[in-house]
């Protein structure tokens, strides 16, 4: 077989794993918010066991794009689509941590009262998500239009953070004697106002394996 028929096959491969690993992603952020709003302990702790995976695989797709260069020296577009890969990989990565993080609130949080719902919560985990899942459809596209359009959503994710910001304070101001429980909303917003920023970063890459150029979106 050519060589280079080989190589593509390789690179194709490497792309294959990568959209795995960002379904397994999404399907993180679903469970953890979900578990959140229900108050599912055991749906938490799934959340959490289910990241050992999504660590195996970015390991392995580090491993893989590492011996894919040292072995074929690929240059311009060939190079620039294992660097995407290395770095978008990185990136699901730490969005998966603060999904996990999120079902560690779940846990930390329990059944307690004191705690009230606020719906922007659910809302933010419901448009980070779609950006992950628009993100990997970009990504198999190569998608530069794409990519700037998923980028330019998270000013939405911002706003929201701010709303539960804002509800968060009131509350604490309402009920002073249970500061650290509602603190746990504020956190959980801001993991999900950093999954955000990493599907940026996402974004970013896919705008440089079309032109070659680092662009910081959504500044």
């Amino acid at each position: 077989m050519p060589v280079r028929k080989i190589f593509n096959e390789q690179l194709t491969e490497l792309h294959q794993h990568l959209l795995e690993m960002g379904m397994l992603v999404n399907e993180a952020i679903y469970k953890a918010v979900k578990s959140l709003v229900n108050r599912d302990q055991e749906l938490a702790e799934n959340v959490i066991v289910s990241d050992r995976s999504i660590n195996n695989m970015e390991l392995a797709l580090e491993q893989r794009s590492f011996e894919l260069i040292a072995l074929q020296q690929p240059v311009g577009i060939d190079l620039r689509k294992i660097v995407t890969v290395l770095k978008a990989s990185s990136d699901l990565e730490r969005i998966g941590d603060h999904a996990v993080s999120i079902a560690k609130t779940t846990i930390l949080v329990g059944r307690s009262k004191v705690v009230k719902p606020i719906p922007e919560i659910q809302e933010m985990g419901d448009m980070v998500k779609m950006m992950v899942q628009d993100v990997l459809k970009a990504y198999l596209a190569e998608d530069e239009e794409a990519a700037r359009e998923i980028a330019s959503r998270d000013n939405e994710v911002d706003k929201l953070q701010r709303i539960i910001y804002t509800k968060c304070i009131h509350f604490m101001q309402e009920d002073p004697d249970h500061l650290e429980e509602i603190s746990h909303l504020l956190l959980v917003a801001q993991y999900l106002e950093r999954m955000g920023d990493y599907v940026t970063n996402v974004c970013e890459w896919i705008v440089y394996l079309k032109s070659g150029e680092i662009e910081e979106l959504n500044n």
